[in-house]
């Protein structure tokens, strides 16, 4: 396979992941991970392990889903007018 036949796929960034909670056990931040999908089936939720190397936590980041988004946005769109003659 050469360079020339694979394409190159384009990513698209999504909307941003927001902090919902920080914890500091994994039990604590999947109750909050569980308790926000019941909420809004919508919403894209996950945990990240993160800090600095003495002070680590769980952090809980949620987003809507980038389809659901793209569909809101194409419902939003101004429709093209025709000309009338």
């Amino acid at each position: 396979m050469s360079t020339e036949e694979i394409e190159e796929e384009t990513h698209e960034e999504g909307p941003r992941w927001t902090v919902s909670g920080r914890f500091a056990t994994f039990d604590e931040a999947d109750n909050k991970r569980a308790t926000l999908r019941k909420e809004d089936a919508s919403l894209q939720v996950k945990i990240h392990y993160q800090g600095s190397a003495t002070n680590r936590y769980f952090a809980v980041k949620s987003r809507i889903d980038p389809e659901i988004v793209a569909l809101m946005e194409q419902m939003n769109k101004p429709k093209k007018k025709k000309k009338k003659r």
